[in-house]
């Protein structure tokens, strides 16, 4: 939070987060009025998560914390964010970040095929466009 405010807080900041990077960005973000800049948030973990096939869970600090807020309409959304998440990602989990997005006004692309890891063919042409505008 301390760092987004001290040197990231004005109209033409560029934050991208990745996987557990989205979620501590969003938790900077319950702490601070809504980020000014653009945001790029991929394959973000909004809570915790479970895969059977695996046999692997996740329970990150404040799991739910998230979620609450936005169910609350708590949550102060940055300005102006968007999120990608993979079809098939197990640890984002497309119906909870399309749950979240629809809380928040947050749009989310939800990826065909795609797993946690985005990949270079479909990351590499969004940031090409993202950085453009």
């Amino acid at each position: 939070m301390d760092d987004l405010q001290s040197h990231f807080w004005h109209e033409q900041a560029r934050v991208i987060c990745n996987s557990f990077g989205a979620y501590l960005f969003l938790h900077a973000q319950t702490q601070m009025p809504s980020f000014l800049g653009r945001v790029l948030l991929l394959s973000p973990i909004v809570g915790e998560f479970t895969n059977e096939q695996a046999r692997t869970s996740f329970s990150p600090p404040r799991s739910e914390r998230l979620k609450t807020l936005a169910e609350a309409g708590q949550f102060n959304a940055p300005k102006n964010c968007e999120i990608h998440v993979g079809e098939e990602d197990w640890q984002s989990i497309p119906t909870n970040v399309q749950a979240f997005g629809q809380l928040t006004g947050i749009p989310v692309t939800v990826v065909p095929n795609g797993g946690h890891d985005l990949g270079k063919a479909y990351v590499g042409p969004l940031l090409d466009r993202w950085l453009a505008n």
